[in-house]
C-alpha cells in the first residue's frame, strides 16, 4: 500500500512547497524583511520552533518595519514572555491609541469616542501546547499580511498572539526533539507520536487554558483577559488541531447556540465558512463545518470572545500531539506539519481578508450587540453572608470589567436561586448588586443567569456553571431594575496585641481561612479548632472556628507573630482573657483539638487524569500556599507512607498501582492515623471491594442503544444515560469536621452519572437525597433517576485514619468556589490531631 501513496504524498509535498514559496516571494519591499525560514535557518515544517525563536522572529519584524509594534502583556509560570503583535498600516500603528478608544466607545465602556470604522481582528495561537503547528502558522502569517497582503491592512488591525501557552509548547516541543526518528517517522506506533503524560496540552499547572477564559483561574488567562477587553476585537480566532484523521474544521459552529448570541453573529459566521471554502476547495483540501464544537459554555477561546460582541470561531487542524512532523493517516495519507502550517496560515489570512472587506459592517454590528435593553433579568443580587467569597467574586468581574454595587435595603422580588421558584428576598446595603444595563450586560447574564437555555443536549462541555451557585450565594434574580449605591464599603483589618489574651479566636468558613491556617503551621503555630459551637465573652464562633492559645506556643514573639500573620491575611482576631466559655465547650474540652503540620502526598503520573492532579497542585500550591510531595503513582509502591499525614488520589485509574499488597499497606497506614482522600474516579479502586464499605449504586434498567436502535438515532440516545456537568441540591451535616463551614443545603455540580449508595459504615456528609432536583444543566433522563440516595461526600474510619470519598470533584477546572473547603477540611480538621 505504502508503494502507492508515497508517489502521491511526493507530489503533494512538491505542490505544498510550491504554495509556501509563493506566500514568501511577494513583492518589492519582501527582500527586505526575512522570511520566517530565512530568520530561523530552515524551513517551516521542517522542524518545531522554540517558543524563544518565535518571539525573536516577532521582535525582528517589529524592530524593522514600521507596520507592526509589540507589546509584552504576561509572563508564565515557567517565566517565558507573553507577547501581542499589532499588525496594520503605518498610519493606523501611529494611532492605535486612538483606534482602540475609538473602538470602546462604541460599547459604552469609554465615552466620547468618533466612532471607529477600523476592522480589529485577533489570533490566538497554541493554546493547546502540543497542537503545535498553530504558532508556526502564526510567524507565516505576520510575514504574508506585511508583504503580500498589506492593502488588506488599510482598514484592519490584525492582533496576534503566537503562542498563549508556551511552558505547554515548549515540553512538547522538547520532548518530541528527544525522541523523534531522523528521518521521522510516520508509524503510528513510533514513540515520536505517543506523547507521555502529561503531554504538552495543558499549561504549567496541567490546566485547559481552553477552558479558562471567563474563570481566569491560571496566570497566562489572568494576563490575556486584561489586555484583551482593552481591546474587545470584532473578530477571534482560536487555532486548535484534532485527531489525525479528522480534515479541517472551521466556522459556522455547531448547535447549541447560546440565546445571547446574535442572528448576525451567526450568520457572519457563514460567510467567513464559505470564505475558508473558496480557498480550501481550490487546493482540494478537506473540510467540515457544523459538527462538534458548538458555542454554549463560556470559558472558551470562541465562546468568551462571543459574548463580549466578537465573532468568536475555533478552527481545528488535524495532527495534534500525535502527527509529529509526519504521520500516516488511517486513510493511507501522509500528514505532515508542512501541510498543518499551511491550512492554519490560509484560515488565517482568509479571515483578515473577509474582515477587511466587511469593516464597516463589523463595526456597526458590534455596537449593536451591546445594546442589553432586551435582557430578560435586570438585576442580580448576592446575599454577603460570606465577605471572604464575595470579594473572591469581585476579584474575578474586575478582572472582566464588569461593573458591580451595593444593593439598598428593602425587599428584592424575582428568581430565588435557593428555591428555584419566584420570591422575595431581603436585602441590605452590604450586599452585591450587579446590574445587566452595562457595556458587558450580555456576559453577565451568561455568567449568573439560573440556567443557560438549552436548545440541544449533544454538547461538548458542561452545561451549568452559574456564579451564585458555585461561589455558594442566595441570590436572586430580577425582571426589574433594583436601587443601587456605588458606595462600595471596603476596611483594611488590623489587628492588634493583647498581651492579656489567654487565646485568640478566628473564624472558619472560607479558603481565605484555611490559607491563614496553613501559614500559622508553617510558622511552627499550633492552633486548635473546636468541634463543636460555643460563645465566649459576648462572641459567638461556630464549628471549626480557630484557637490559637498562649499556652500552645510559648513563645515570647507569639502575639507579634500571630498577629502579624492575622494581618497579612486580612484575618480578624478575637482575644479573650478565658478560656471559660459562655455557652459551650471551654478551651480545654476534648472537642477543642490541636492542629499539626500536615505532611501531604499527591499521586501524579499516568494514572491519574493530568487535569485532576493539576487542580489539587494548583489548590496546595497557588491557593493554600501549602507545600506538597508529588509522588509518581508507578513509584508509590516504594513509598515509606508512614512519611505523610495525607495523601490525595486524583481522579484516575489505578487499577496497576492498588494492588492487593498496596490496599493492605493503605490500610495499615490509615488505621495509625492517616487520612486518605480520593477524588472522582479514584472511587472506583475502593468500590465493591473488600474492607470498604463504598458501593456502586446499580442503576435502573438503561435505555440502552440496542440493535433496534436506527443508526442515526443512537448517539442522541446514549445521551440520556450522561450527566456531563449539571447542578444539583444536596445535604450537608454541618457536624461533621468535613461539613464545617457550610451551611446544610449546597449546590454541587455533579461531573457524571456514576452514583453511589449511601455509606453503610462511615459518615454520609455529604448526599442527594430523595428530594434532590437538578436545577441547571443537562441530565440525562435516565441517569437522573440514580441521583437521589446517592453519595456525594463521605467518610470510612479506620483506626485512628480514614478514608473521604469526594465523588465530584470539588476542585474541578478551580471554578467551583463554593467546593474548595472541602478540601481543606479533610486535609487539617479530619485526623490533624493524631501525631503519627
Amino acid at each position: 500500500m505504502l508503494t502507492f501513496e508515497y508517489p502521491i504524498q511526493i507530489y503533494m509535498n512538491i505542490k505544498l512547497l510550491s504554495l509556501l514559496t509563493l506566500f514568501i516571494l511577494g513583492n518589492a519591499f519582501s527582500q527586505s524583511i526575512q522570511s520566517p525560514s530565512e530568520f530561523l535557518g530552515y524551513e517551516l515544517g521542517d522542524r518545531f520552533t522554540r517558543h524563544h525563536q518565535v518571539v525573536d522572529y516577532f521582535k525582528y519584524v517589529s524592530n524593522t518595519v514600521a507596520t507592526v509594534k509589540m507589546e509584552k502583556y504576561g509572563e508564565t509560570n515557567e517565566h517565558r514572555p507573553l507577547y501581542v503583535s499589532y499588525i496594520s498600516s503605518k498610519e493606523n500603528i501611529a494611532n492605535l491609541e486612538k483606534i482602540r478608544k475609538d473602538n470602546l466607545s462604541q460599547t459604552g465602556i469609554i465615552k466620547g469616542g468618533n466612532g471607529n470604522t477600523k476592522a480589529i481582528v485577533w489570533l490566538s495561537y497554541n493554546v493547546h501546547g502540543n497542537e503545535a503547528s498553530s504558532t508556526e502558522a502564526a510567524m507565516l502569517t505576520l510575514y504574508e499580511l506585511i508583504t503580500n497582503k498589506k492593502d488588506w491592512l488599510e482598514n484592519t488591525i490584525v492582533i496576534i498572539d503566537p503562542c498563549i501557552n508556551p511552558d505547554g509548547r515548549d515540553r512538547y516541543v522538547n520532548w518530541f526533539n528527544q525522541v523523534k526518528s531522523t528521518p521521522y517517522s510516520i508509524d503510528q506506533n513510533a514513540k515520536e507520536h505517543l506523547e507521555p503524560w502529561p503531554s504538552g496540552r495543558p499549561n504549567h499547572y496541567l490546566f485547559d487554558l481552553n477552558r479558562d477564559w471567563a474563570w481566569a483561574t491560571q496566570v497566562e488567562s489572568s494576563q490575556r483577559i486584561a489586555i484583551y477587553n482593552k481591546w474587545l476585537p470584532h473578530i477571534h480566532v482560536d487555532f486548535h488541531e484534532q485527531g489525525i484523521n479528522d480534515p479541517y474544521y472551521f466556522a459556522p459552529a455547531a448547535e447549541p447556540f447560546h440565546e445571547v448570541i446574535s442572528d448576525w453573529q451567526r450568520n457572519f459566521q457563514i460567510e467567513i465558512g464559505k470564505n475558508h471554502a473558496k480557498y480550501f476547495d481550490k487546493e482540494g483540501w478537506l473540510y467540515f463545518t457544523r459538527e462538534s464544537f458548538d458555542l454554549l459554555y463560556p470559558s472558551y477561546g470562541d465562546t468568551y470572545p462571543t459574548y463580549m460582541g466578537a465573532i468568536g470561531m475555533t478552527y481545528e487542524q488535524a495532527g495534534h500531539g500525535r502527527a509529529g512532523l509526519g504521520i500516516q493517516t488511517n486513510e493511507g495519507e501522509v500528514l505532515t506539519l508542512k501541510d498543518r502550517v499551511m491550512h492554519h496560515t490560509t484560515t488565517g489570512l482568509s479571515t483578515v481578508e473577509i474582515s477587511s472587506t466587511s469593516a464597516i459592517q463589523l463595526n456597526a454590528e458590534f455596537a449593536k450587540f451591546f445594546d442589553n435593553s432586551d435582557l430578560k433579568y435586570k438585576s442580580y443580587v448576592l446575599k454577603n453572608k460570606n465577605k471572604d467569597q464575595l470579594n473572591r467574586l469581585k476579584k474575578l468581574l474586575d478582572k472582566h470589567q464588569i461593573y458591580f454595587q451595593s444593593a439598598k435595603k428593602g425587599i428584592a422580588k424575582g428568581y430565588l436561586y435557593s428555591t428555584q421558584e419566584e420570591g422575595k428576598m431581603e436585602v441590605t446595603s452590604s450586599d452585591l448588586m450587579i446590574h445587566t444595563d452595562q457595556p458587558k450586560g450580555k456576559m453577565v447574564k451568561v455568567l449568573f443567569e439560573p440556567k443557560a437555555k438549552l436548545m440541544d443536549s449533544l454538547t461538548y462541555d458542561i452545561t451549568a456553571w452559574s456564579l451564585p451557585y458555585a461561589y455558594g450565594f442566595e441570590a436572586i434574580a430580577s425582571r426589574t431594575k433594583l436601587p443601587s449605591s456605588n458606595a462600595i464599603k471596603e476596611t483594611n483589618i488590623n489587628n492588634s496585641i493583647v498581651k492579656r489574651a489567654y487565646a485568640y479566636v478566628s473564624k472558619w468558613n472560607s479558603l481565605e481561612d484555611a490559607t491563614f491556617l496553613g501559614a500559622l503551621l508553617q510558622n511552627n503555630m499550633v492552633p486548635r479548632f473546636s468541634e463543636k459551637a460555643f460563645s465566649i465573652e459576648g462572641n459567638s464562633f461556630e464549628r471549626g472556628s480557630l484557637i490559637v492559645l498562649r499556652n500552645d506556643n510559648r513563645n515570647p514573639e507569639f502575639d507579634a507573630k500571630l498577629i502579624a500573620i492575622a494581618n497579612q491575611h486580612q484575618r480578624s482576631l478575637t482575644a479573650v482573657a478565658t478560656g471559660f466559655s459562655d455557652s459551650g465547650v471551654d478551651f480545654g474540652s476534648a472537642f477543642v483539638k490541636p492542629i499539626h503540620q500536615q505532611k501531604i502526598a499527591v499521586l501524579s503520573g499516568k494514572a491519574t487524569s493530568s487535569l485532576s492532579f493539576g487542580e489539587v497542585w494548583h489548590f496546595f500550591e497557588a491557593q493554600l500556599n501549602y507545600p506538597i510531595t508529588n509522588i509518581n503513582a508507578e513509584d508509590f509502591s516504594d513509598t515509606t507512607l508512614h512519611s505523610y499525614d495525607v495523601i490525595v488520589l486524583p481522579s484516575g485509574s489505578y487499577r496497576d498501582v492498588l494492588n492487593t499488597s498496596m490496599m493492605t499497606k493503605l490500610k495499615k497506614w490509615m488505621r495509625n492515623g492517616g487520612t486518605l482522600i480520593a477524588i472522582g474516579n479514584a472511587l472506583r479502586s475502593f468500590a465493591d471491594k473488600d474492607g470498604f464499605s463504598l458501593k456502586v449504586k446499580k442503576s435502573a434498567e438503561k435505555d440502552k442503544v440496542d440493535n433496534l436502535t436506527p443508526f442515526a438515532e443512537r448517539e442522541r440516545k446514549s445521551v440520556a444515560n450522561l450527566i456531563t456537568g449539571s447542578i444539583f441540591t444536596s445535604k450537608i451535616d454541618s457536624t461533621h469536621p468535613l461539613g464545617f463551614g457550610y451551611d446544610s443545603n449546597y449546590f454541587s455540580l455533579k461531573l457524571s452519572s456514576t452514583s453511589y449508595q449511601y455509606l453503610a459504615k462511615g459518615i454520609n456528609v455529604g448526599y442527594f437525597d430523595q428530594m434532590t432536583k437538578n436545577v441547571s444543566g443537562y441530565a440525562g433522563s435516565e441517569a437522573i433517576k440514580n441521583v437521589p440516595k446517592s453519595l456525594m461526600l463521605g467518610e470510612e474510619s479506620f483506626g485512628k485514619g480514614s478514608i473521604v470519598y469526594m465523588v465530584d470533584n470539588p476542585l474541578f477546572r478551580s471554578f467551583w468556589e463554593n467546593g474548595k473547603l472541602f478540601m481543606a477540611n479533610a486535609v487539617f480538621l479530619l485526623n490533624s490531631n493524631t501525631l503519627k
